[in-house]
């Protein structure tokens, strides 16, 4: 099963960050290229524990639909959703908080098992795990570009 790691220090508060990270209105504003939508569930807001989101976007030309879960929710340290409806047989993706000098050091861990065998594992080893790594990297410099600007204050403002 295929494990993406990133490390995003970002000069912030843990919470902004933490808040930022489970905004659905933000996670628009991050996935615009792939105009992933929130289509069911928590559509916008916050999204909190035991609550979940579907969402529909465009990968590789395919229309698809995905629903996550939160799991497990400790605010402003961690985080964890799974999928628990979309084409993948399973994904976990967990977000880790923790304050250091001035910094927050965010942490994420995002394991996924694609379907189709023999045929899934070498896409995802020849396309589609390189495609979800920029995917994340992308979320999270937007993330960070909100927490270090007042721009922070357009999705969490009044939540």
């Amino acid at each position: 099963m295929p494990k993406i790691e990133l490390i995003t220090e970002i000069n912030s508060t843990l919470e902004i960050c933490f808040d930022l990270s489970r905004s659905i209105d933000l996670h628009k504003i991050s996935t615009a290229q792939t105009n992933e939508q929130a289509i069911a569930g928590r559509t916008s807001g916050l999204i909190n524990l035991n609550e979940t989101v579907t969402w529909q976007a465009t990968h590789f030309g395919v229309k698809q639909k995905l629903t996550s879960k939160i799991t497990a929710l400790e605010r402003p340290n961690y985080f964890t959703d799974k999928q628990v409806k979309g084409i993948f047989k399973s994904i976990v993706h967990e977000h880790k908080f923790e304050k250091v000098g001035n910094m927050v050091i965010m942490k994420d861990i995002f394991e996924f098992h694609s379907p189709f065998g023999f045929l899934g594992k070498l896409f995802n080893q020849l396309v589609l795990t390189n495609y979800l790594k920029r995917l994340l990297i992308n979320r999270n410099q937007i993330i960070k570009e909100f927490a270090e600007t007042e721009k922070w204050k357009e999705v969490l403002d009044g939540e």
